[in-house]
């Protein structure tokens, strides 16, 4: 299937020369003529569909929950933007769905659940709980959901809307900013070593990530109170000395979607889609590029005609050399002491990166989630989630990454063809092997 064309983009305003030296002192990671691995996906979840008669559902952004007695519980809990949340077992089946909640008041955008995260061992109305934390983009709140152990082993309906009806929007200032749609987009979750529980979110439209800190009411539901914001640049100085933006819609700028916390390290992990992967510190430290997408710096304005953007100038030879961009969904293999591996969605070219999780996160190969006996491949893969713990039957760990364009093809009583996407679980072992990575089952506990 062909990759999706370059979107249009118009640059954005300089931010802090601050910000944008420390983005440049991190040299990309380098080019190694390595095979690109090919591996398999086991499984594959039921294909779901962007139109009214599959209730505009849209795949988007997967996370692993660990069952803490019974791996036959194990869940994986995924969004499916206007169609809200699918929850679905080990072995990929569905077992429950939650709906996105209505527009408030008539022409007010409705809920869109775009990223997932996990918290456990939060402490709500007396009890200690898992949590699945959402971005709703479409009503710009976190959702925070409870998950019951003894439903999941049942595969019953295991998720428990427990958020805040007064939580405030992470964003907008009002309900008429929330229909502009510059909300909550990404979403990445984490706990301190105090056992407070923190969400980091990114904003739609801006190279904006903000802090939030969750807490309980009184009445046994979930709110958050704003910690920081943390403003990524849009602007870069290049080392021939002129400036570089990202070519953005107009009066957008370079937003982040993908992140993952590392609290071991202290860092968040954010993937500005056009710029690259930054490495920001928990405790307010300056940000640091990791790995920049492969045409960072390259010439290109807006055509108002065309309606996209084009490019203007010679390649200067100053991107990474793995990410064709949007760079996309990132996600940590854990292992004992501080160990494993960052992975990240090469979106531009259907691949996936694999980093060292520690140091100066070395380049440490790429590979492909292509088409085999049990599934198609994964393409425009927004979202992705990796463990070592043990999921289900899978013993060596599990990779989940979403697909965004499922096969086979289905069409429509209109005879077009229907959105259809996905997600595909891959045992880990199939990936770790190509790329001489460590298979670790049991290693690494989540409510270690």
């Amino acid at each position: 299937m062909p990759f999706a064309p370059l979107r249009p983009r118009l640059a954005a305003a300089a931010v802090t020369a601050a910000l944008a030296a420390a983005a440049l002192s991190a040299a990309p990671a380098s080019a190694d003529d390595d095979e690109l691995a090919q591996v398999h996906a086991r499984l594959e979840t039921p294909a779901v569909f962007d139109d009214d008669a599959g209730g505009n559902a849209n795949a988007d952004d997967p996370a692993i929950w660990n069952h803490p007695s019974d791996h036959d519980g194990d869940l994986v809990v995924a969004t499916l933007k206007q169609a809200g949340l699918a929850v679905y077992d080990a072995s990929g089946h569905e077992i429950q769905r939650i709906a996105a909640p209505a527009p408030p008041r008539d022409g007010d955008e409705p809920g869109r659940f775009n990223n997932v995260d996990l918290i456990y061992g939060f402490r709500l109305g007396g009890r200690t709980v898992d949590l699945a934390v959402v971005s709703d983009r479409g009503r710009d709140i976190v959702r925070t959901y409870a998950i019951d152990p003894r439903a999941a082993l049942r595969h019953g309906a295991p998720l428990t809307d427990v958020t805040d009806a007064a939580a405030p929007f992470v964003f907008s200032s009002s309900l008429d900013q929330v229909n502009d749609q510059a909300t909550a987009y990404g979403i990445a979750s984490w706990k301190d070593g105090h056992g407070a529980s923190y969400a980091a979110l990114s904003r739609r439209h801006t190279p904006r990530v903000g802090i939030v800190r969750l807490e309980a009411t009184a009445a046994g539901k979930i709110t958050y109170r704003h910690v920081r914001d943390v403003d990524l640049p849009s602007s870069f100085a290049l080392p021939n000395g002129g400036t570089w933006s990202p070519c953005e819609d107009p009066g957008r700028g370079p937003q982040v979607e993908g992140m993952v916390a590392d609290e071991e390290h202290g860092v968040l992990y954010a993937a500005q889609e056009d710029v690259g992967i930054w490495r920001i510190p928990l405790d307010g430290g300056s940000p640091r590029l990791v790995d920049k997408v492969k045409d960072f710096g390259v010439p290109a304005a807006y055509d108002p005609v065309a309606d996209e953007c084009k490019v203007t100038g010679a390649d200067p030879g100053f991107g990474g050399k793995h990410i064709t961009p949007d760079a996309e969904g990132l996600t940590i293999y854990r292992k004992d002491d501080g160990e494993g591996y960052l992975l990240a969605s090469s979106q531009g070219d259907n691949t996936f990166v694999a980093y060292d999780r520690e140091g100066s996160n070395k380049y440490l190969g790429h590979f492909r989630v292509a088409p085999g006996t049990n599934a198609d491949g994964s393409e425009e893969c927004d979202g992705a989630m990796v463990t070592s713990a043990r999921v289900g039957g899978f013993k060596n760990g599990l990779l989940v990454v979403h697909d965004g364009f499922n096969a086979p093809d289905e069409t429509g009583p209109d005879g077009e063809v229907r959105t259809n996407t996905n997600f595909k679980f891959v045992d880990w072992k199939d990936v770790a092997e190509p790329l001489d990575l460590d298979v670790t089952p049991g290693a690494w506990d989540p409510r270690d």
